[in-house]
């Protein structure tokens, strides 16, 4: 049995090169009652004594819900800390909340740590409580980087000085069960800049298309990361699946053909039963089978049915899950894929790229996205914003000398610019903008989670997991292809936003090296007068590209010959490399 035993901790069993299983667990809105069916309370021990359960991992309020912290069930568990992975989300916290959160489980000796987002909050007391996402998964893991590298801090006397290390092994997720192209590579990129930022395994969000989840992995491989991959699997229900299927589960997705086929068995005498656990154990040989580092097992509440499902999974033969990966390729209709299909394993073959993504990089469609206020926008940034260029130099040195002396010019210009780009962008006046790293498209306007670090993995169909708008980021992926940029559109440094800038003129901030725009190491020249919130914060600088040292590379022909490098022939550098393997595990 490919189990590892109770002591062995979260990160070797994912370094070991075997293949172990984690059980999910959840914890209760309201006090736990231990004597109950299907309690965590009681599940959480029974699961850590087992020995074909490799890791616990520990949810932080799923679907926005309050409930018990994670860290609640997991001080149950002290004797298994190396084996508990802690969910931590931004939804609720600032970037303050989440590492005083980050030094508590550090100091109970919980490291393991999976970064998320989060989703939108759900119903609460009195009405729908407003999330935070002051940090996004891609800050919070940069933060959590900066923690082990010892974060630089500004000590009492104001002086620098830097605070012992930790030891966080931080995951994230990928939502690669996207249909449209606009939506699935900036997944796919922001997982890199999440790499990047300190991640160090990877999982992806639900979904039950072997053939996307290879995907995946091959555009890792593909890139040169060898990062460990944990697949995903939630044994379904009728009743969950059914959510899945309608979205009402941001990045939780069951397609038209398994509905259909879920509620075919779910009619039948087990209420589908068999079936259900028979397909989450099919799922698990397949990761086994593909080189995952485990199998992650949710949606379960007793821990008879865990160990049911991984025997299940143990008592195949070992080259069953080639079957089960054709057998389990519920895709939706028109899904793009990066890569072309292996006819002979029907899973993705990375010595090709899509044909037709290749040929529209070479002649973009025509896109409304692309329309003259996008176009204008590009030229006045051209020369009006970019270091060297224009008038650049001509600006700076003009706000550098209204900031020595504010009068009528200097309020002029700042009225001048909220009005613009109240106009264009519907700019709420943030003082730190990003317009720039977002195709021109607000970020505190157009996404409702304020994201300047890339998609979170809950828009369905193009739109926002609230569903009253079109996801930012697949409209900035469209703008940012017709000009041949989509493939580093989340190149760079993590994007921190600077709150102390708010409602302060952003140009200015700009001009001065006050706000996120600002070279690494660059001294901001210090505001005239403090902003309406209070002096600045000692945020800590993020170095550019932290992380794994990702290979540029060159492009894979669609009539798969081997890939090219250099000339016009290449694709831009920064994100899309080299093939690294012809064929799957």
């Amino acid at each position: 049995m490919s189990a590892h035993g109770a002591g062995v901790a979260f990160r070797e069993l994912l370094g070991s090169g075997g293949f172990a299983y984690g059980a999910e667990l959840v914890s209760t809105r309201g006090l736990p009652n231990p004597d109950a069916p299907g309690s965590c309370l009681g599940a959480a021990g029974e699961l850590a004594g087992d020995r074909r359960i490799g890791w616990l991992s520990i949810t932080d309020s799923p679907g926005g819900t309050p409930m018990l912290p994670p860290d609640y069930l997991a001080r149950l568990l002290m004797d298994h800390r190396r084996r508990v992975v802690l969910h931590v989300t931004c939804k609720d916290m600032n970037r303050n909340g989440l590492e005083t959160t980050l030094w508590r489980y550090a100091a109970e000796g919980f490291d393991n740590i999976l970064a998320l987002t989060g989703d939108l909050s759900g119903e609460g007391f009195g009405g729908r409580a407003p999330g935070v996402f002051d940090l996004d998964s891609v800050g919070l893991i940069a933060l959590a980087r900066a923690m082990n590298d010892g974060l630089a801090v500004r000590g009492r006397r104001g002086d620098p000085e830097r605070l012992p290390g930790t030891h966080f092994f931080t995951g994230c997720v990928v939502s690669p069960f996207k249909r449209h192209e606009r939506e699935l590579l900036p997944q796919y990129f922001k997982l890199l800049r999440k790499l990047a930022a300190g991640a160090q395994w990877v999982i992806p969000q639900l979904g039950y298309d072997m053939r996307k989840f290879h995907e995946m992995m091959s555009f890792l491989r593909w890139r040169g990361s060898d990062v460990p991959v944990i697949g995903n699997v939630y044994v379904l229900n009728r009743t969950v699946a059914e959510l899945f299927h309608q979205g009402r589960l941001p990045g939780c997705v069951v397609s038209d053909a398994l509905i259909e086929m879920v509620r075919r068995y779910a009619a039948g005498p087990d209420k589908g039963r068999a079936f259900f656990r028979e397909l989450a154990a099919k799922q698990l040989a397949v990761f086994k089978g593909l080189g995952c580092a485990g199998g992650y097992l949710a949606g379960i509440a007793k821990p008879e049915t865990f160990f049911e499902i991984i025997d299940l999974a143990e008592g195949f033969a070992p080259h069953d899950w080639r079957a089960f990966a054709r057998e389990i390729r519920f895709g939706q209709p028109g899904e793009f894929y990066l890569f072309e299909e292996d006819p002979a394993t029907g899973l993705a073959d990375p010595q090709r790229l899509n044909a037709a993504y290749l040929r529209a990089l070479e002649h973009p469609a025509k896109s409304a996205e692309v329309g003259l206020s996008y176009r204008l926008s590009r030229r006045v940034h051209d020369w009006l914003f970019t270091r060297g260029r224009g008038l650049y130099g001509l600006a700076r040195r003009l706000y550098r000398r209204w900031e020595e002396r504010p009068g009528t010019l200097s309020r002029l210009a700042y009225s001048m610019e909220r009005f613009s780009k109240a106009a264009l962008y519907g700019c709420q006046d943030c003082g730190d903008c990003s317009l720039p790293d977002c195709a021109y498209l607000c970020p505190m306007r157009a996404c409702s989670k304020h994201s300047r670090n890339g998609p979170c993995g809950g828009s369905r169909e193009g739109r926002c997991e609230l569903g009253d708008k079109e996801c930012l980021w697949a409209r900035a992926y469209e703008r940012l292809k017709h000009y041949g940029e989509s493939e580093t559109m989340l190149a760079g440094p993590p994007v921190l936003y600077r709150a102390e800038l708010l409602h302060t003129s952003s140009w200015a901030n700009t001009y001065l090296d006050r706000d996120h725009h600002a070279p690494p190491g660059t001294a901001p020249v210090p505001p005239a007068e403090p902003p309406p919130n209070g002096p600045p914060s000692a945020d800590t600088a993020v170095p550019p590209q932290a992380g794994l040292d990702l290979p540029a590379g060159g492009k894979a022909k669609a009539d798969g010959q081997p890939p090219t490098t250099g000339g016009n022939d290449a694709l831009r550098p920064g994100i899309i490399g080299p093939p690294v393997s012809s064929s799957p595990p």
